[in-house]
């Protein structure tokens, strides 16, 4: 006998929620209700209620990060259509279908069409971001796809005018609601993609119910603005409004009016920005002039420098200079030769014979031989008396 495998409710509990969770047909499903028992939680923002039809009944929860993107306030007794998931909460063990997003039953096959394109053209990869296109900065012209007669237009016009006046407009006015508007815009789209005239495109209306903005929702407009060369800008009715259109263009504008701001630059600012951009290009010139002006002057000064000109007019100097000098020398020296000389001269002149002659004085020879002392001579000896004019001969008499 088998012994049969006992489980805490906890266990159970997780894996019936594990069975659903992990079911692929209950992660993505639709359902139609009328709401019962609504109780809105408005410290979390969550919303607790019931779908019930004829002969069954379902617990929901709606969780307040999608609460918050409802575009009606649900109530009691009112249809809809709910998209989300079937699960179990685990702590009660109770089934209930988690509600993501929800369209009052009067527009919810139109909601139910949109999620189902939207899923299949997210899946083929028309919303991808590696497939938008860059919007240019400052476009020579701008394509505008829309109606010819609403407010959207005028909006875009003057915004369009008063930021980048020089911009080219070309307009392909269409319909923008009812049936032929779809093909109408798509028509729009592929003459701008056979005929590229264009830097960057807005297509777009004012606001309006789901029903006005259906055209938008069109797949064959989105196929049209996928293959677009031309990086296209969706302005598709208010802020809080979303459509396919604005998924698969490469930028989304919450209004007609901010796509007109996104598709081009403010000239104010432009001119701002240029204007500090030549501000700052005449700062790097100057500061570069300046330092190009001082480096030619140092080599300006060291080409001088070393030039033959200069290097002889220095030559010259020091050629003067060492020529003035050696005059010096030699003139130093010759006044220090004469000087020498003339003292020379007057100690010769001093022990000259004739000079002391001059001065009174004679010298005495005999027989041609100086007489210095008295023993030299004898009585009766000749001698010749030398006088400083003329010479004597005398005759010894005495000697004393």
């Amino acid at each position: 006998m088998i012994t049969p495998k006992i489980l805490s409710v906890s266990q159970l509990n997780f894996y019936v929620k594990s069975l659903l969770d992990n079911d692929e047909h209950l992660r993505y499903v639709f359902i139609e209700g009328e709401i019962s028992n609504l109780t809105d939680h408005y410290s979390s923002g969550h919303l607790y209620f019931s779908l019930k039809d004829s002969k069954s009944v379902i617990r929901c929860v709606m969780f307040s990060g999608c609460a918050k993107g409802l575009k009606f306030k649900p109530k009691d007794n009112m249809k809809v259509i709910a998209r989300g998931r079937v699960g179990v909460y685990e702590a009660t063990g109770q089934y209930q279908f988690y509600v993501e997003d929800m369209q009052p039953d009067g527009i919810g096959t139109l909601a139910l069409q949109f999620e189902e394109l939207k899923k299949k053209l997210e899946k083929e990869g028309l919303f991808s971001n590696e497939h938008k296109k860059p919007i240019p900065k400052t476009p020579n012209s701008i394509g505008i796809i829309t109606s010819p007669t609403g407010a959207a237009v005028q909006d875009i016009l003057n915004i369009l005018s008063r930021r980048f006046p020089s911009v080219d407009i070309v307009m392909h006015p269409v319909l923008v609601q009812g049936d032929n508007a779809a093909k109408d815009l798509t028509n729009a789209i592929k003459t701008f993609t056979d005929n590229p005239c264009v830097d960057v495109i807005i297509i777009g209306r004012g606001g309006g119910s789901i029903e006005d903005l259906w055209a938008f929702n069109d797949e064959n407009l989105a196929r049209a603005i996928f293959d677009c060369p031309i990086p296209v800008i969706s302005a598709v009715g208010h802020e809080t409004d979303f459509t396919i259109c604005d998924f698969v263009s490469d930028l989304r504008a919450p209004t007609p009016s901010a796509a007109a701001e996104l598709a081009v630059p403010d000239r104010e600012e432009l001119l701002a920005e240029l204007f500090s951009t030549k501000h700052y290009i005449d700062t790097i010139i100057d500061t570069k002039l300046l330092k190009f002006e001082k480096e030619l002057e140092r080599d300006i000064k060291l080409v001088k420098a070393y030039s033959p000109e200069n290097i002889l007019k220095i030559n010259e100097k020091e050629l003067y200079t060492l020529t003035t000098r050696t005059e010096t020398a030699i003139n130093t020296k010759f006044s220090d030769t004469i000087k020498t000389y003339e003292i020379l001269a007057q100690k010769a002149e001093m022990i000259n014979p004739i000079g002391i002659l001059n001065r009174g004085f004679s010298y005495v020879t005999k027989n041609g031989k100086c007489v210095c002392k008295t023993d030299d001579i004898s009585i009766s000896d000749t001698l010749d008396i030398t006088l400083s004019k003329g010479k004597i001969k005398a005759e010894v008499k005495e000697i004393l």
